[in-house]
């Protein structure tokens, strides 16, 4: 693969990025099967060739949006489990910020990653090592403040599998609708009444506030 540079993409052969986010817009869009390269060169009004100054073949691009995935959305989702927090509901509400946020995960982005292992056994074996990940993450993330290693598991896996089960169907719900719901998640799944201030810095950095629940 070769790098990118300023003189490809003026010499009309855009660039590394460029057709990396095309095939991830594709793939969100269509499904891996729409990730090909002429649709791609046509879509970005540049010339098939052009497409293997950056990478060997179709499989080096599908490889590479896979590697996109693991650093975006696994990535994210451990980080936000690990970030500082002086309680565990704050700390969930850090993982949640994940889950309203599409630059720290993007869920149709997961989505068409969970559709496109459907059809490829070597996808899903890195879903079932991301899917082990990020439980764990968020496991060791109960264990920091206290909750025996069988709570741990169980209430992260009721995180995480709620979560993709909101992925997997195509929930659509209001936003009001969901942040309404926020405290009463936390009391599942932790037992522990979350601090008003907790959420409102949650709701704050969502571009919400408590206000908007009224009524």
């Amino acid at each position: 693969m070769k790098a990118t540079t300023n003189s490809a993409e003026a010499a009309g052969r855009g660039s590394l990025e460029s057709w990396l986010n095309a095939a991830y817009e594709s793939l969100k869009e269509s499904g891996v099967d729409a990730v090909r390269v002429m649709p791609l060169a046509k879509k970005l009004n540049l010339s098939r060739t052009s497409f293997y100054w950056y990478f060997q073949d179709r499989e080096a691009l599908l490889e590479a949006l896979v590697s996109l995935w693991k650093n975006k959305n696994t990535f994210n989702l451990v980080s936000q489990s690990e970030a500082y927090a002086e309680s565990i509901t704050e700390a969930i509400l850090n993982v949640f910020d994940c889950w309203l946020n599409s630059e720290l995960f993007d869920s149709q982005f997961e989505f068409a990653m969970r559709s496109w292992a459907l059809q490829s056994p070597e996808v899903a074996e890195e879903i079932r090592q991301a899917d082990a990940q990020r439980v764990q993450a968020l496991a060791t993330m109960f264990d920091r403040f206290g909750f025996a290693h069988d709570a741990a598991v169980t209430r992260a896996r009721s995180i995480y599998l709620t979560q993709i089960g909101y992925i997997s169907m195509n929930t659509q719900e209001p936003l009001a609708q969901r942040m309404r719901y926020i405290p009463e998640y936390l009391k599942i799944f932790t037992g522990v009444e979350p601090e008003p201030r907790e959420l409102e810095r949650f709701y704050r950095r969502n571009g919400f506030s408590s206000a908007d629940l009224q009524g």
